[in-house]
């Protein structure tokens, strides 16, 4: 675990003045329990908080820039770039997993990559900088990591169906091949294949057989864009 909180400031682009609060946003509940700290002391409630303002800022930024949007086109954008693979990659961009607080059980399971942590972690520091700063040093937080190549994430998030959709409409079949498994159970790695019609085109790793798929789909769109 990184200790330098500076240098987390430097990664936010924000410095706190109330520093217990980014701790607070970084401690994992096993963490709390672990050390016998009050309920209030582990991430949840922030995290509560920050969930709402990411949604915001991702709502009024499609919705102020994109007046051709429907609403149900915007709602499935949103839900694209504040679900738990996108945020929990922003996590990673900005290095939080090495600035988790987790409980010794928690962190010797792999906790510090579960997307689950890193996309609660990267909410409740949205919640933390806008208890500290307002609104505005907030909007900068999500903008900077959730805003920025918005629309790559967001055909990341929906490349398997995307690719589906595609493919059906063309009359040609889709499947995914097991190339590899490896690593231990709680850090295992799959490699997967994208056949079209049978034949082989792109593979990639995951530690689940749907993240690597998703990522070979999105290899596929990336070099087959229509």
């Amino acid at each position: 675990m990184n200790k330098d909180l500076s240098a987390l400031h430097k990664k936010l682009f924000y410095t706190f003045k109330d520093e217990e609060l980014l701790i607070r946003a970084l401690s994992h509940s096993s963490y709390a329990n672990e050390r016998k700290i009050n309920k209030k002391g582990d991430y949840e409630r922030l995290e509560f908080l920050g969930d709402a303002v990411v949604e915001l800022v991702v709502s009024e930024f499609l919705y102020s820039n994109y007046p051709q949007k429907k609403e149900g086109e915007m709602t499935r954008t949103r839900a694209a770039l504040v679900c738990e693979p996108t945020l929990a990659d922003c996590a990673r961009e900005i290095d939080l997993p090495s600035f988790l607080l987790l409980g010794k059980g928690e962190d010797a399971t792999g906790g510090r990559e579960k997307d689950s942590i890193l996309c609660d972690v990267f909410e409740a520091v949205a919640g933390a900088i806008y208890l500290d700063g307002g609104f505005e040093p907030a909007r900068e937080y999500i903008s900077r990591y959730v805003l920025k190549d918005w629309e790559n994430k967001a055909l990341f998030v929906d490349s398997k169906s995307i690719l589906q959709e595609r493919m059906q409409k063309y009359g040609r079949k889709i499947s995914y091949v097991t190339v590899s498994e490896s690593g231990p159970a709680n850090e295992r790695v799959y490699v997967e294949e994208l056949h079209i019609d049978g034949k082989a085109y792109t593979k990639a790793s995951g530690h689940s057989k749907k993240a690597a798929q998703q990522k070979a789909a999105y290899e596929y769109l990336k070099d087959n864009p229509e």
